[in-house]
């Protein structure tokens, strides 16, 4: 009796331990899945059918930003049941193919994907310091069968990012395309980040297209530096809200900034203090469909001090302040991406696990009222 007694006093011990009462994760990306080592980077698009797709670096060796490291992708059909096999989306041998941010051009129907790439060789440090072989490259793909197959990346470097910037991020996240209610309607714009070489400042930014994705043009930086990773959000007035992580460790929370330009210039940035950060990327989505009821949707880990507790949030009042949040992940959690879904639900794909975050990327569903 003695030692059933104890046995179950074992049982309840362990399940008490903050690593048995994490939730279980749907992994879309899981370290060892493929051969690869880790995944990292996620981003979220839906197609002109309203599939879901989702994208992913696959990192060959470790889970380090340097080496062998392809962008990949799982697609769903049914709104997030089930999901494709990985695809390949971009392998360019032992250099770094990353950065995914896609957008929907809703007008044909084509989904755009923007990326970077680097000397598998040349590390960040490298990059930033100008000593490095080559340097951060800008490219797109693009895919007209909703997500089944890429075009050749093609490089826009020239026309994306200036001379005198050594390190450049696409996203990491979804683009956004400007509804009618904008001045430019149709843009596609998508947020970016850069480093100057001379100064080392860290600056956010964004690049934008107002030819169906033909070409695409560089925006300017914003006004004060210590900001890099950006997501981009249309008001309904058809203003944009860019929030960034931010490096100010006096304030330990998300900086944003505003354009009336359709993303080519920002105002100057300040703190939203609701939004508390671990200094880490995050992911804000709008739905405009919504009228009156126009939303903002913003998920990162929720912590000023460790990547952990992954929280939705919403605003009902273009962001100004955030009423509703839901803790999505209680333990290790960092980089996410949203998407608006039928049925009034939102996904969200996410990197998270029991005992680091960069255990695998996440997907769930939850229906907007849970958060509202």
């Amino acid at each position: 009796m003695f030692f059933k007694r104890y046995l179950t006093g074992m049982c309840l011990l362990l399940l008490c331990h903050p690593a048995f009462s994490q939730k279980s994760l749907n992994y879309l990306f899981e370290q060892g899945m493929e051969g690869y080592a880790c995944f990292r980077i996620p981003a979220l698009v839906t197609t002109a059918k309203g599939h879901i797709l989702a994208f992913a670096e696959a990192r060959k060796g470790s889970c380090s930003d340097t080496g062998d490291i392809d962008l990949v992708m799982r697609r769903s059909t049914d709104k997030g049941e089930t999901w494709s096999k990985i695809q390949l989306i971009w392998d360019d041998g032992e250099n770094v193919c990353g950065n995914p941010a896609p957008v929907l051009e809703q007008r044909n129907g084509t989904v755009f994907l923007l990326m970077t790439w680097n000397l598998g060789s040349d590390h960040e440090r490298d990059i930033i310091a100008g000593t490095s072989t080559d340097t951060r490259r800008i490219f797109v793909t693009q895919s007209s069968d909703e997500g089944i197959s890429w075009t050749t990346p093609k490089e826009i470097t020239s026309t994306t990012k200036k001379s005198t910037w050594t390190w450049y991020a696409t996203g990491p996240c979804h683009g956004i395309q400007l509804s009618k209610r904008s001045n430019y309607p149709g843009r596609l714009v998508i947020p970016c980040d850069h480093i100057e070489a001379e100064s080392k400042h860290y600056y956010s930014h964004a690049i934008y297209s107002d030819d169906l994705g033909k070409t695409w043009q560089l925006g300017e930086s914003t006004p004060q530096h210590q900001v890099n990773e950006c997501t981009v959000a249309e008001k309904r007035s058809g203003e944009l809200l860019l929030n960034m992580r931010n490096y100010d460790r006096t304030q330990k929370n998300r900086k944003i900034a505003h354009s009336t330009d359709g993303g080519k210039t920002w105002s100057n940035l300040v703190d939203d203090s609701t939004l508390i950060e671990p200094i880490c990327q995050a992911s804000i989505i709008g739905n405009l469909k919504g009228g009156k009821r126009h939303r903002f949707y913003f998920s990162n880990p929720a912590s000023q001090d460790k990547r952990e507790r992954m929280t939705l949030r919403v605003s009902m009042d273009n962001g100004k302040s955030w009423q509703g949040s839901l803790l999505i992940h209680e333990g290790p959690s960092a980089y996410s991406d949203l998407v608006l879904l039928k049925g009034k639900k939102i996904g969200i794909l996410y990197e998270a696990g029991l005992s680091s975050a960069y255990e695998g990327i996440a997907f769930e569903r939850f229906s907007i009222k849970d958060v509202e």
